[in-house]
């Protein structure tokens, strides 16, 4: 690591350790954004600069108390379940002599144990650093003054084809896609940085319809939509259009149920119409709108063909040699979130995952559905929930075509983190409303009862 790099995260280390929470949360953000992969303290092993903030973080809340194991939620729980699970069996194979060679990168024995580490102490220090609404609304305000400078930079790299970040560890090759280039900035890909601003757009959304914070709600929106537009990769653009028809969906939020029915029956039709299995959906959208649609259809078919071989403890990717007529440093290219883990450690693990998320759903929704029954118009808070799960829709459309790994991985632990935070205190909030109002109503039937009492002992009110 050299002095500039040493020098960031020296002051970013030392904001989380001391700031107030917002501030802390925004400079794990500010990590995210200036300092890359490329640089690491090697100290055996590879300590990324995200790596020592998340462990850094975790310290914090648990040593301030802003944090406590009595907090843990469902979705806490699922969280920790699925990854730790994916660790284990991934750790165990490798053990075995069952793992995946060293020359495959990105999926070695130290690397899962490293993602397993970042995932635990990060998610955990962004649930004690991000605890509210408030919390929420100020990391969104005060991301757009540090992400403004950011997409500078990126644009320097489009303009000049040198990428400025290179200072602090980033890639120097360009990444050109024909005759255009993709930027990637402090990212290893050019789809990793356009998912940056395309899962933060439905925050901002939120945040614009609100009416409040209006001037850092469509700042927000601007810096997202240039960064998709200067990554270049079709599926953070994917991401935002779904995005976009998820808000589209805001009227009819009372009636999800019906809406979910539908997109099955229509998936259904679709299936039906191509004549052939409902994944290859991608490698038709593809010849509209360009794209590895095949590839991507191609891999999900071909891996449940071949789901013997895997759906136990997963299996080596030097296993997947022959199922396509191309590879990517020995293996097959595998370009789907829910399929790299199960590959990495069978059906369980994907279904856990799916699980994890289901849960993040069903949190959101079940929340949304409370305040509606306690409000009579939508206000903030509904608005902002609909902006985080529109956002989470967006991330599982996305991993059909993308596996998530350096630091984007960070940004998606903590947008979970305040799904998981909000989610909780506004049950907490309306129980202890709803507690409220009945003591209320004790009360005053109590003191009905009273004076009921006095009339009865006390005739003398009717002389």
């Amino acid at each position: 690591m050299n002095a500039i790099g040493g020098g960031i995260l020296g002051l970013l280390v030392v904001l989380v350790v001391f700031a107030p929470r917002r501030w802390a949360a925004l400079s794990l953000m500010a990590g995210v954004l200036y300092l890359t992969q490329g640089q690491s303290i090697d100290l055996g092993v590879h300590i990324y600069p995200m790596r020592l903030l998340g462990l850094v973080g975790f310290l914090r809340a648990m040593g301030r108390g802003e944090f406590s194991w009595s907090r843990f939620n469902r979705l806490d729980k699922s969280v920790i379940l699925a990854y730790s699970y994916i660790t284990l069996i991934f750790v165990t194979r490798s053990g075995l002599g069952y793992g995946t060679g060293s020359g495959i990168t990105q999926v070695s024995l130290m690397d899962k144990l490293g993602c397993w580490i970042d995932t635990l102490f990060f998610y955990i220090s962004c649930r004690g650093l991000l605890v509210d609404q408030s919390d929420f609304i100020a990391l969104l305000k005060n991301l757009v003054f540090i992400t403004a400078p950011y997409l500078v930079l990126v644009s320097i790299e489009r303009i000049t084809s040198h990428n400025p970040l290179v200072i602090v560890g980033a890639y120097p090759d360009l990444w050109i896609d024909g005759q255009r280039l993709r930027c990637r900035g402090s990212f290893t890909h050019p789809s990793l940085l356009g998912t940056l601003g395309a899962s933060f757009l439905p925050l901002y959304i939120g945040l614009a319809l609100t009416g409040n914070h209006r001037f850092h709600a469509l700042a927000g929106i601007g810096l997202c939509l240039g960064i998709v537009f200067l990554a270049g990769s079709g599926g953070p653009v994917n991401f935002v259009m779904l995005t976009l028809l998820a808000w589209s969906l805001w009227t009819v939020r009372g009636n999800m149920a019906l809406v979910r029915r539908m997109i099955v029956i229509v998936l259904i039709l679709l299936s039906l119409v191509m004549n052939s299995p409902i994944w290859y959906l991608p490698s038709r959208l593809s010849s509209i709108t360009g794209g590895d649609g095949w590839h991507r259809s191609y891999l999900m078919d071909v891996a449940f063909r071949n789901i013997d071989q895997w759906w136990l403890i997963g299996m080596p990717l030097e296993g997947t040699r022959d199922w396509f007529p191309y590879l990517v440093k020995g293996a097959v290219d595998m370009t789907n979130q829910f399929l790299a883990h199960g590959i990495d450690a069978g059906l369980l693990a994907m279904l856990l995952y799916i699980a994890m998320l289901a849960k993040a759903f069903k949190g959101l929704g079940g929340t949304m559905a409370s305040i509606r029954r306690n409000t009579r118009t939508p206000g903030d808070s509904e608005l902002l929930l609909w902006g985080l799960g529109a956002m989470l829709a967006g991330h599982i459309a996305n991993w059909i075509g993308i596996t998530y790994f350096d630091q984007i991985y960070m940004v998606f632990l903590m947008q979970l983190a305040i799904i998981s935070s909000l989610s909780q205190k506004y049950m907490m909030g309306l129980e202890s409303t709803q507690t409220m109002d009945i003591n209320d109503v004790s009360m005053h039937s109590a003191a009905k009862g009273i004076v009921y009492s006095r009339y009865i002992n006390n005739p003398s009110h009717l002389k």
